[in-house]
């Protein structure tokens, strides 16, 4: 990670996702409650594609992903002790800051970025609106740092555990070490949220043929008005293509974005696409938390687009949509919405 990354990223506390184990059929990650063996194995649900992270280098483990957990929740990685990972990221909001348009760090400080959800972390390659990290163990680093979010230093965390009444235990427990580093810090934040993954909405149960994906008429047209106008940058089962692209929400950009990072003109203006999983419950929307409602953002994207030098073609003439298209829209995007996931206590604070 270069120097460059961490001046310039403003986004909200950190990212991180989790889900470690799934007790139902529909398990992601399983836990053998009955084996003396800790170690489980990733599964990648039905009809998705491989997963990226690296599992093998961080073997999971219920200790280490209960660590991981421990660390997202403890503001103990401020400055002050009083900004935690969970702080910015809710799970009811599918691990978003809900209803506030930036982040919030310590003493009050606002970011300049909306606080992105944390799901399905396992299968992206960048990190941030800008994608200035490109491993999801470097992530946390940022936030860390970050003068308006946790304004703290890695060596002075890795001080306050070694110290601490209950994570030299936890430490030795999860990585077999007598010694806290970074190194281990980092990989069991990781290891959390790489094994937060949201795969169970009605939208999934739907393609899986499962109980409780039955679509009525407005959700099967809504999906068909999604395929026809919203999938080239939304793609299924993602929901993302995990591009950079400039939508239109600005034509004079007061945050670059991912130019920021590549120094490239052409990348003015652009921003990581989102997943569209969980939506109803992330808003505001937008790199910037501009948008307030879903119905907002298909108006945007209807007759509210800004022309630059660098907006997406494809938005050119933006996209027109019909009032029973938009409804139809709206219908199914709800479908997306995993309230397994948002209502797991296992990703919850303990």
């Amino acid at each position: 990670m270069s120097f460059r990354i961490l001046k310039y990223r403003t986004e909200g506390a950190m990212i991180f996702i989790i889900m470690a184990f799934l007790l139902s059929s529909c398990s992601d990650v399983d836990w053998d409650e009955s084996s003396n063996n800790p170690y489980v194995e990733f599964k990648v649900p039905d009809g998705f594609p491989n997963a990226v992270y690296d599992f093998p280098q961080n073997e999971v483990s219920r200790s280490r992903f209960e660590l991981g957990r421990k660390l997202f929740y403890d503001p103990i990685l401020s400055k002050d002790n009083t900004i935690s990972c969970g702080s910015c990221h809710q799970q009811s909001g599918a691990f978003s800051h809900i209803d506030h348009s930036v982040s919030h760090g310590i003493n009050g400080l606002l970011g300049t970025r909306n606080s992105p959800v944390i799901f399905n972390m396992a299968w992206h390659t960048n990190f941030f609106w800008d994608g200035g990290v490109t491993h999801l163990e470097f992530q946390p680093l940022n936030p860390i740092q970050n003068p308006v979010e946790m304004d703290e230093t890695v060596a002075n965390v890795v001080n306050k555990l070694s110290i601490h009444s209950e994570y030299p235990d936890l430490f030795k427990e999860a990585y077999g070490s007598d010694s806290i580093t970074s190194q281990y810090m980092l990989k069991a934040m990781a290891q959390f949220m790489a094994l937060m993954v949201s795969s169970n909405s009605k939208y999934d149960k739907y393609i899986r043929g499962e109980s409780g994906g039955n679509f009525t008429s407005a959700e099967l047209n809504g999906l068909q008005v999604f395929r026809q106008k919203c999938e080239t940058c939304h793609k299924e089962p993602l929901f993302t293509d995990l591009s950079f692209r400039n939508n239109g929400i600005d034509s004079i950009f007061n945050d670059i974005g991912r130019a920021l990072i590549t120094l490239d003109p052409n990348d003015e203006g652009k921003f990581k696409v989102p997943s569209l999983r969980n939506v109803t419950v992330s808003f505001p929307y937008m790199h910037n938390g501009s948008v307030k409602t879903l119905a907002d953002v298909i108006d945007h994207y209807n007759s509210g687009v800004l022309p630059s030098a660098t907006l997406d073609p494809i938005l050119n003439n933006g996209i027109p949509i019909s009032q029973q298209e938009k409804l139809d829209l709206l219908a199914f995007l709800s479908t997306l919405t995993d309230y397994e996931f948002l209502n797991d206590s296992r990703f919850a604070e303990q």
